[in-house]
């Protein structure tokens, strides 16, 4: 839908809907799940990708189960879990070309939901017992608030034991900052910045944002 409100159909799909809301991959395409509830299938779904201009790619197709909402992760894989109609349920892998790969499966029941990638590179998330945390192996980064701005707006850069951080650079320009806390940096977009990755040094390492920070209106 446009700012003045054009609305255009991109994609019906029949006999279901979406299960969570899409998420936009690094690549520009859009990826989701859909729960289809029919006579012959009464808890199967699909993961998807789709293009900004409606077209659509089934990446995989189950009959024992849907799938919750998909996050992307800093490695650029998507991640998600699945609630089955029998059993439990399982926290599943895929590539943006559509490979999929079961990382966990749960006992007694349980299934997840609410994936989320905390700064310190681990997954956390619920099952309708328990709060569960999850390792891929995947290192610690940078989140900025918000993902875009212009030239001198305030900008907050949330991560994990920043204390002591020595410089913070937007795509390799530097930036004024104050360190707040462990968890919270705050700086300004410098003059000259282009978009890319913000990037902040800290006694642990240099840590990079997880998606690229756009200098503009």
């Amino acid at each position: 839908m446009t700012p003045s409100g054009a609305l255009t159909t991109l994609f019906n799909f029949p006999q279901g809907s979406l299960n969570g809301t899409l998420v936009q991959a690094l690549n520009g395409d859009f990826y989701g799940a859909t729960f289809y509830d029919v006579s012959n299938c009464t808890a199967c779904g699909t993961v998807f990708k789709m293009t900004p201009s409606g077209g659509l790619t089934t990446l995989y197709n189950s009959r024992d189960g849907f799938a919750t909402a998909l996050i992307q992760a800093t490695n650029g894989n998507l991640y998600g879990g699945t609630v089955p109609r029998s059993d439990s349920g399982t926290i599943f892998e895929v590539t943006s070309s559509g490979t999929l790969a079961t990382l966990y499966s749960f006992t007694d029941g349980e299934y997840p939901s609410g994936l989320v990638q905390d700064t310190n590179g681990t997954f956390y998330g619920t099952t309708p017992d328990t709060i569960f945390s999850f390792s891929v192996g995947l290192g610690p980064f940078v989140k900025t608030q918000t993902t875009s701005g212009q030239v001198g707006a305030a900008i907050n850069i949330l991560g994990s034991d920043l204390t002591g951080t020595t410089s913070v650079t937007f795509n390799g320009t530097p930036a004024t900052f104050t360190v707040v806390s462990t968890s919270l940096v705050t700086t300004t977009v410098p003059a000259d910045a282009t978009s890319g990755r913000v990037q902040v040094i800290t006694p642990g390492g240099t840590l990079s944002s997880n998606v690229p920070y756009r200098v503009g209106p």
